[in-house]
């Protein structure tokens, strides 16, 4: 299994309005540690040509798996509020042992804000 994946990371910005953009990432080596990736992916956003400016500078801490290649996808626009426990990737755990593979797709996030949004929130409308 190749150690070099494409994987898209959706920086969320704002949960109650449903505000983020989607960035994609090629080559990523599957044996870096959470944290390091983390750490690539903000460098990256602060230089990012078409990434608006409040995106750039946000204060994202954690990342979140949304959805792995071939597998279900939820019905929440931004992302799952489920599983939490498995999906939250831990810093000291390199990405293929957080259950990061080819064409994943990330949420990137401050907790804080994700833990206020999901301790209340809205109606779901039909």
């Amino acid at each position: 299994m190749s150690s070099q994946v494409v994987l898209t990371v959706r920086l969320v910005r704002s949960f109650e309005h449903r505000n983020f953009k989607p960035v994609v990432f090629s080559g990523v080596n599957l044996d870096q540690t959470v944290q390091e990736f983390i750490k690539l992916v903000k460098n990256d956003a602060t230089t990012r040509a078409g990434l608006p400016p409040p995106f750039k500078t946000f204060g994202y801490d954690t990342m979140k798996i949304i959805h792995q290649a071939h597998g279900a996808k939820t019905n929440e626009l931004v992302m799952s509020l489920d599983d939490d426990d498995k999906l939250i990737l831990q810093d000291d755990l390199t990405l293929r042992a957080a259950g990061v593979a080819n064409e994943t797709e990330l949420a990137f996030f401050k907790k804080e804000d994700y833990e206020v949004f999901k301790a209340n929130p809205p109606k779901s409308w039909w």
